[in-house]
């Protein structure tokens, strides 16, 4: 019978003993298997699996925590870290071993077979970005007991697989807790790529034809003749014709195409097709199986018959400090223009809740963030007294005296001086030149 990677750590089987939900360090053959929670939570598209009740209504999320660290050195073992976690309304339960009982045996994936590994030197540096499978038997999960007698469907990442007492394996199977809310998965297999972190090799992303290294990449790509149509999928084959990424790989740019146009306000319809813009750049990312290194190329694509989408701008003095706003008038964050200063907008105001504001344009694109356009061009207000214009709470700033019914603009709101009165700034300048509030 082939040799099994046993449990056998006195200390980890008192762990378990009396913490069977917490995180937990076992050993396979006294050094080499650990066991540890993770509570970080995904969705199946990035290596996590799924508890979905069919009673009561609660949802629950399990991830994998799964790592193969290759030996660095003749003699040194590999080390292995095996784990998954779920939830259950509140109460995280990670996978735990049983002494004596649970098995962790590790099998490393061939060409046309799976051969189990029976001692952890074998997996050497040479061996990193091989794919192993993690066989595990007699894994518990505690719920805890408020969660007793519920029933949930186990749902692994494609690839991982899991039985019970009664079916086979598969990557999906409804589990019974028990009145403690425990259960036992009879057999569980996952996927582990080796990894050689001592390894500094970094990934250098080549152009595809000269395969000289680039730090940035471009490519040209015309609209069709339907409405200047272009689709994802256009985009992504020349990307990856173009551009290649040295012992790593290329993961699928599509949805950071996406998010670059829906930056531009370009919508993206459900089969790809968008109208293309001038020019619009997205990253490429690349991660190396041998020691998870990564590398990001922005790549930019030019499309001379594209829709320009350079939104028109001006730019104009900010007489009073304005902060920015968003479509719905909500202040958008702390950050202001201080007054003197110049800010490009667009070309008109677009009202909100009864309000005139400046859209604000950066390099040509609207950014969804807007300024008060009384801090900018003011507000027209009819004086009802006599006035004065002052520089400061106690001195004028000229003898001119504004007579009873002149219109007057102001820019922004009040300021309160010294002597605890509001007064209004005026003139299209920097001059300190101010009336009170009180007379208009």
């Amino acid at each position: 019978m082939k040799k099994n990677l046993r449990i056998v750590s006195a200390a980890a089987a008192a762990l378990l003993a009396v913490a069977p939900v917490a995180a937990s360090a076992v050993s396979v053959n006294a050094d080499a298997v650990s066991s540890a929670n993770n509570s970080n939570l995904g969705n199946n598209n990035n290596g996590t699996f799924t508890v979905l009740p069919l009673n009561n209504g609660a949802t629950v999320n399990v991830k994998p925590n799964i790592s193969l660290n290759t030996s660095a050195y003749e003699g040194v073992k590999a080390n292995i870290s095996v784990s998954f976690s779920a939830t259950v309304d509140g109460t995280t339960a990670t996978s735990n071993f049983t002494p004596n009982a649970s098995t962790i045996e590790l099998w490393k994936n061939e060409k046309d077979k799976v051969t189990q590994v029976t001692d952890l030197q074998q997996v050497t540096s040479s061996n990193a970005g091989a794919t192993y499978q993690v066989k595990m038997t007699q894994v518990g999960l505690n719920f805890g007991s408020q969660n007793a007698n519920k029933k949930v469907t186990l749902t692994f990442p494609e690839g991982d697989m899991f039985k019970t007492a009664d079916t086979s394996l598969a990557q999906s199977h409804e589990v019974q807790l028990d009145k403690n809310g425990t259960t036992t998965l009879p057999e569980v297999v996952m996927n582990v790529t080796a990894k050689n972190f001592a390894n500094p090799t970094v990934v250098t992303w080549l152009n595809g034809t000269t395969s000289a290294p680039v730090t940035a990449g471009n490519i040209t790509l015309y609209a069709g003749s339907d409405a200047g149509k272009m689709n994802v999928a256009q985009v992504v084959a020349e990307a990856r014709k173009n551009y290649v990424a040295m012992g790593a790989k290329v993961a699928d740019p599509t949805n950071n195409i996406k998010e670059a146009l829906k930056a531009m306000n370009i919508d993206v319809d459900a089969r790809g097709w968008f109208v293309a813009p001038k020019s619009f750049t997205f990253n490429l990312t690349a991660k190396s199986d041998v020691n998870d290194a990564t590398a990001t190329l922005p790549v930019t694509v030019n499309v001379p018959n594209g829709k320009d989408t350079t939104v028109p701008s001006q730019s104009k003095t900010v007489m009073h400090n304005a902060y920015f706003y968003d479509k719905n008038g909500k202040r958008v964050g702390s950050d202001k223009v201080t007054r003197y200063n110049s800010a490009t907008v667009a070309m008109s105001t677009t009202t909100i809740k009864g309000k005139a504001y400046y859209e604000v344009i950066e390099n040509g694109k609207a950014t969804g963030k807007f300024i008060n356009a009384a801090n900018i061009d003011g507000t027209k207000r009819t004086l009802k007294h006599n006035a004065y214009v002052y520089k400061s709470s106690k001195k004028r700033a000229n003898k001119v005296v504004l007579k009873k019914g002149t219109e007057v603009t102001t820019y922004g709101g009040a300021y309160t001086f010294k002597n605890g009165k509001q007064y209004y700034k005026i003139g299209n300048n920097t001059d300190k030149t101010y009336v009170k509030a009180s007379n208009f």
